[in-house]
């Protein structure tokens, strides 16, 4: 299963200035799935956080194996140039 949203936004920690990028699912699911607007919910938590890219994306692949315990899943986030740097985070478990 693959879930995508080009809209996520949270904030550099440092800055306070917002960082935007997709984020892509990839997973395998095992006895649950993710259910997508609680999934919309969840991504948009993070609007007004401050968090670095490597650690928002760890987060989000933590939070959803404890949440549905998927056999295998990687998460992408391609984050838009800033400061003429593009950064593409992925993680995945296990």
């Amino acid at each position: 299963m693959r879930c995508t949203s080009s809209e996520f936004t949270c904030v550099c920690p440092i800055t306070g200035q917002p960082d935007f990028a997709s984020v892509t699912i990839s997973y395998v699911p095992d006895a649950s799935i993710v259910e997508l607007k609680s999934l919309k919910l969840y991504l948009w938590s993070y609007r007004d956080e401050g968090a670095f890219h490597e650690d928002v994306t760890n987060r989000i692949v933590d939070d959803l194996v404890a949440a549905i315990a998927p056999r295998r899943i990687t998460v992408t986030t391609d984050w838009l140039v800033r400061g003429g740097i593009h950064t593409i985070v992925e993680v995945s478990h296990p």
